[in-house]
Parts: structure tokens; sequence; C-alpha cells
């Protein structure tokens, strides 16, 4: 199939992914890892997904300058000027104003797709025609998408979308106007969202056209805009590093949803159901792996379970392990460190990870 010309990607690339500790680390947070056992990355299944949407030469990466070399190694067909380096982490807005800018140098009629680089996706085939549908619907009206996911259950990690529910195009009937975002709710508040039956889990994809969204920074963040505006003619260039520090060491912290999409009122969500997956937590890790008879999800070659159920563990691959008497842990070796927490604890993770840096400095974290 022939790929459309003004189709590009951005893929944000640039998290810590504490919550994944200690397989997730600073210098190789998350999107580095094959997390799933399959012998691919997180962020080499990302791109792999976006090359069937886009031309593989219009995806651009986001990424602390600290992991270019990770990117470049993992992706090896890819341009120098396709890996945008950010020299501090700023959020989410100018990591996309940033991408817009350079996109913009290249194609004025760009329709481009936002993306983590860390998502699980189940569904390929419905995924891309989901992307696809949306970016022709944003190429031909001035609105602001994001993918909102048909939620499964009460989820308190995530945040949600509330949609009017009325027809916007006979096309796409699952494409709604949005009426409010909310952020990670209490259990009772996202059982009510359950049952009102107008909500979506945010999945922090957007699609939009390089047109929509800059007007939306001019209207909504003109001084983050403004900055990114002054690289004129420097982007893709010798240039753009040093433009690049300078605009971060002034440009405030704030994410897109936060500073646009919360605010805008051109902003349309289309609901979907294609296997998605943040992977936020060692817990939604367990939700997909492969279990064995007992419910343990285990990885490593050496691991000998007595009366122990629900567990996920992963453990380095010809390490004994011998557990006894555990329900619903999770136990994870990497390096020169352990972890053994409940999952009912998991938010907790972030936590220990702070108190590790503060303690027994950066080397274990």
């Amino acid at each position: 199939m022939e790929q459309n010309k003004d189709h590009f990607c951005v893929i944000m690339a640039g998290g810590v992914g504490a919550r994944f500790w200690p397989m997730s680390k600073t210098s190789r947070p998350k999107q580095f890892i094959d997390i799933l056992g399959i012998g691919k990355t997180l962020l080499q299944m990302t791109f792999d997904r976006f090359a069937k949407i886009c031309p593989s030469n219009q995806i651009y990466i986001v990424t602390n300058e600290i992991y270019r070399d990770q990117v470049m190694e993992q992706l090896p067909g890819i341009e120098p000027t396709q890996v945008l380096c950010e020299p501090a982490r700023r959020n989410t807005a100018p990591c996309i104003a940033y991408a817009n800018h350079v996109i913009l140098a290249k194609n004025p009629n760009a329709t481009i797709v936002v993306a983590p680089s860390d998502h699980i996706i189940l569904k390929e085939e419905i995924f891309t025609k989901n992307v696809l549908d949306a970016m022709q619907a944003a190429s031909q009206n001035d609105w602001l998408l994001t993918l909102g996911v048909e939620p499964s259950r009460p989820d308190t990690g995530y945040g949600y979308i509330q949609f009017v529910d009325e027809e916007v195009l006979p096309e796409l009937p699952k494409l709604k106007k949005v009426k409010t975002f909310t952020e990670k709710p209490n259990l009772e508040i996202a059982k009510s969202f359950i049952e009102s039956g107008d909500f979506l889990w945010n999945s922090g994809i957007f699609i939009w056209s390089l047109k929509s969204i800059n007007q939306a920074f001019d209207q909504h963040l003109p001084e983050v805009n403004e900055l990114f505006k002054e690289g004129k003619g420097k982007y893709s260039t010798a240039e753009e590093s040093t433009f690049i520090k300078q605009t971060y060491s002034v440009c405030r912290n704030i994410s897109i949803d936060y500073g646009v999409m919360e605010k805008a009122s051109n902003v349309f969500v289309m609901s979907v159901d294609f296997g998605w997956s943040d992977l936020g937590t060692w817990g939604s890790l367990y939700d997909i792996r492969k279990k064995d008879e007992h419910e343990n999800a285990i990885v490593g070659n050496n691991i000998m379970t007595y009366n122990s159920k629900g567990c996920i563990v992963n453990m380095p691959k010809d390490k004994l392990v011998v557990l006894q008497g555990l329900t619903d842990y999770i136990v994870v070796e990497d390096d020169n460190a352990l972890l053994i927490c409940r999952k009912e604890d998991e938010q907790q993770i972030r936590q220990f990870v702070n108190d590790i840096k503060v303690e027994k400095g950066d080397r274990f974290v």
C-alpha cells in the first residue's frame, strides 16, 4: 500500500519508567527493554507499528539526549536528524512543539500522529485502520483528535475522557466531541465513570494536522510556541542542538493535556478497542503475560515455585530461584537490585526509587 507523503509520526521516548524498577533504570528505561521477552524492545515495536502508517523517514523520535545512542542502535535504519534530543525534561507540550517545528520545515501540509514509545497494542491491524481513519479526518478538519480506549474495568491508573454522545461524521460513528478530561480518579469515581457509559480511557495518542496544532499552541501556549518559532532555519542543521539547549533552559514544564487539550474547544475523541495497555506498572505487564497453571507469570529458566500463585517473576535467565508461599507478589531482579513487593502495593515503587536515590545514591537506579 502506497503511503501518504503528508503522514508524519512523533514517538515520545524520553520517560524514565520508574515504576518498572529494577528492570527499568535511568540509564536504560523501559522503552529500550525487551520487556515482553519476544526479541524486540517497546521502542522497536512502536516504530514498526507506525512504519505501516507513515514513511519510515517521516517518523521522529523525541528523547532525552542521554538516550540518543540507544535510539540509533535500536533503530539502525533511521537518519540522525530523526532523533530529536531534549537536553532536559519539560513534559509533553515542549516535546510536541519541538517536533512540530522540525516537521514544519519539511512539510507544512503534514498530518501528525503523536504516541508514547512504551505502549502495547495487541490488535495491530485494527490499530492501523483506526489511526489512518483518524488521520484522514484530521487532515480535512480543524480538529485535535485523541484516541480513547473503551474501558474494561474501573481502573484508577488511567486518565479519562468524557464525550458528548452525538454523531460527528456519519462515516466514523465512534468519533465524538470531547466534553471533559479527568485526571486519574479514585475507585468510587472510576466506577461511576464506567456506569455512565460516556467515559473512555485516555490513551495519550494524538492526531492532528500541523496547521491545527500550531494554531492551538498559538492560542493556548503562545509563550512555548514563540520560543520554537525562533529556530526557523536551524532545524535539521548543525545549529539545531545549540538552539534547543538554549530554548529548553527557558521553556516551561507543561503537559499537552493541561496546556492545550483541556483548553481547546475543537477536541474530539475516537473510541477504539485494539488491545491497548500503557504498560505503566508490573501489574499491567502481568495482565498480558502468559501464566502457568498457578497463574504465575514467569520469566527465567530456573524458577521453581511451591504453593505460590498470582505472582509476576522476572529473573536473570540462568539464576536458580525457589519461591515458596507467595501470593500476588512482584519478584524482580536485575543487575545489582532485587525487588520483592506485593502487587497491590506497586504504586509505592516510585517512592522506593526516590528513597534509594536519597539513601543509596544513583548506582542502584
